[in-house]
């Protein structure tokens, strides 16, 4: 039978409670069972927003990284936020994932896709980003990172102009906790916090992702908290990025950053999806939130 009359209280009890192990198979079965694509068949029954949510949820994570990352590029303008958000806060293996399927997906090349749209130390920037080469131990060491908090100091506040590339080799390619002991180290060098030199130093795209980087190294779940909650103060709502945060992080860390959401803003996140959505886009959401707490 076909989906029409489509029942949207089923599409969220069912999508909203599995793991995107379980859509797949959800996805297989449907297949099997009525010959035909899920996502073609809701495509044809669903619109807006709730659409939106719906089919990135029947996406495995780096498809629909990937997918993410096509729309912010293709047409006129570039979504260079998104390319910002997933690039800065995406492990290694994710990102080797995504470059994958991009290809897969698109028949393209990302990195060349992404040099052709942006330039510049940000485009360089990306371009590290997307080798995938971050070093992912955890140990530090005590020399170097004092050092690297030197030459951070010396390549920005220091001097007229900025070393940007200084700034890229340190920040792109050092492991999680020995920058954390840069950014240590920087303040007690400098006075000042890393963010405030890189505001203070830097413009544009540049200093977005360089600001996503650090924020991302402080906390993964303080940068989605803050993403999710500029997304929704004031006037309208960035949907785009409540959606993909709300998708991609779902089955990762959205307990966490739901916490640190009402540590930071006094607020629970629930509550402001609740009072900036509607209709089934809100029921959604709040069921991917999980609850008021």
């Amino acid at each position: 039978r076909s989906l029409h009359c489509t029942n949207e209280a089923t599409i969220i009890e069912i999508l909203a409670h599995r793991t995107i192990a379980q859509r797949q198979s959800i996805k297989e079965a449907f297949k099997r069972s009525v010959g035909k694509d899920l996502p073609d068949e809701l495509r044809s029954e669903l619109t807006g927003n709730f659409e939106k949510v719906v089919l990135g949820l029947l996406m495995p994570a780096p498809v629909y990284d990937a997918y993410e990352l096509r729309n912010a590029i293709k047409g006129a303008g570039t979504d260079e936020a998104c390319l910002i958000e997933i690039l800065a806060s995406r492990t290694n293996d994710e990102i080797r994932a995504l470059r994958t399927c991009y290809k897969t997906e698109y028949d393209r090349d990302l990195e060349e896709d992404i040099c052709g749209d942006t330039s510049g130390m940000f485009c360089r920037v990306l371009v590290s980003l997307l080798t995938a080469g971050r070093d992912e131990s955890t140990t530090v060491n005590e020399v170097q990172a004092v050092q690297d908090a030197k030459e951070l100091y010396e390549a920005g506040e220091a001097r007229w102009g900025t070393d940007e590339v200084k700034f890229l080799t340190v920040l792109c390619v050092r492991n999680r906790n020995h920058l954390l002991q840069v950014f240590e180290e920087y303040r007690k060098i400098s006075g000042r916090d890393i963010e405030d030199s890189i505001k203070r130093e830097m413009s544009g795209c540049l200093e977005d992702v360089l600001l996503a980087i650090v924020r991302c190294m402080k906390s993964k779940t303080g940068f989605f908290a803050e993403r999710l909650y500029k997304s929704m103060k004031g006037l309208g709502t960035t949907d785009s990025i409540l959606i993909r945060v709300m998708v991609s992080r779902a089955e990762i860390d959205m307990v966490d950053i739901k916490a640190e959401f009402l540590k930071m803003y006094g607020k629970t996140l629930y509550s402001f999806i609740k009072g900036d959505t509607s209709g089934d886009y809100r029921k959604i959401l709040l069921e991917l939130c999980g609850g008021e707490k």
